[in-house]
């Protein structure tokens, strides 16, 4: 399904001068959303920076806090959950630089998806009917709990309504289908294959409930922007050019059927393991901002709703953890983002 940590370091390394390259261990959860790293490291974005980047594979950001102070990470592609800042307010510093993924109106990032065989039946067919019910999610704490407190809301529900299972992706689909939960929050493609499989129906998504939501974003030890800035800059440049050329392919609907979506969808389907040439064409592939711009205003209010349920500890804040230098130093140097015609 994937390509090996191994493979992708020796690759790297193979089209390098030994002297050159610098060494940058990054953490990700191997989503579609991952799109920038991937195009990045495919088209030599990394390369050109003089960068090998080793791609660790992990389940959650959470799972990376303490390497990622320690140094044995010097980077993660991750939400800014609730362990993210009780992990600052015990002294680990771990700087926000830029966002991964967002979600303006028409971009959806998650689907609440509830089982086809209960919607059929009547039992549920909207978020009203889940008061009670089980509902998968990814780790505690993380920002889709923001995300699904607002998909509740718009039911008339509350998070105390329902009983969280907190569930990897691909173990998601399979609880949907034997009863275990009545609904789930998975990402794209997994979604998309619930649906296409007869196992599950859409109820909300989370660019009609919750506009401008930070989904992920790119996180940095503290340690590695100040011993090693140059390097962190530049590696941040590549990302975003990531970013942008994933921008380009995307058409006014913001799917991927634009010019050049050929060549993205190449990218994702080796980095992902995807067979289905058309999978990536199929549905809109969140958003990832061009600007790499930081939904502040989301990330206060889901610090404010992890403290109501008692997830934080002390008085973090969203203002200790973000640092917008680095990508404010990008944009000047490549000018805000303007699609390609």
């Amino acid at each position: 399904m994937t390509i090996s940590r191994a493979l992708i370091a020796l690759s790297l390394l193979a089209s390098l001068p030994a002297s050159a390259a610098e060494l940058i261990k990054l953490g990700y959860t191997r989503t579609a959303t991952d799109i920038a790293i991937y195009t990045a490291h495919k088209r030599g974005y990394f390369r050109d920076a003089g960068l090998e980047v080793e791609l660790i594979h992990v389940q959650s950001a959470a799972a990376m806090l303490v390497p990622i102070t320690t140094g044995d990470v010097d980077a993660l592609a991750g939400s800014a959950s609730a362990g993210l800042f009780n992990a600052t307010q015990r002294g680990l510093d771990i700087r926000l630089v830029a966002s991964k993924v967002t979600t303006p109106k028409g971009f959806t990032s998650q689907t609440l998806i509830g089982r086809k065989e209960w919607f059929d039946s009547g039992k549920i067919t909207k978020v009203a009917d889940l008061k009670g019910q089980k509902i998968a999610s990814g780790s505690p704490g993380s920002g889709a709990l923001g995300t699904l407190n607002r998909m509740l809301r718009s039911g008339g529900l509350t998070l105390k309504d329902v009983e969280l299972v907190y569930l990897g992706f691909p173990q998601m689909l399979p609880a949907l289908k034997n009863g275990a939960v009545a609904a789930t929050l998975p990402a794209e493609p997994y979604t998309l294959q619930a649906v296409r499989e007869g196992i599950a129906v859409p109820l909300v998504r989370d660019d009609e409930v919750y506009p401008g939501h930070e989904i992920a974003s790119f996180l940095f030890a503290g340690k590695f922007i100040r011993e090693r800035r140059e390097t962190a800059y530049q590696f941040l440049k590549a990302l975003i050019r990531g970013a942008r050329d994933h921008n380009d392919a995307l058409d006014e609907k913001g799917m991927l059927r634009g010019p050049g979506s050929d060549g993205i969808i190449a990218i994702m389907n080796e980095y992902t393991g995807a067979k289905d040439p058309e999978l990536f064409r199929s549905f809109p592939l969140a958003y990832c901002d061009p600007d790499g711009v930081i939904g502040l205003a989301s990330l206060r209010e889901d610090l404010a709703l992890f403290r109501e349920l008692g997830l934080i500890q002390g008085e973090p804040s969203v203002d200790k953890i973000v640092d917008d230098s680095l990508r404010q130093q990008v944009i000047k140097e490549l000018g805000p983002y303007v699609k390609k015609k």
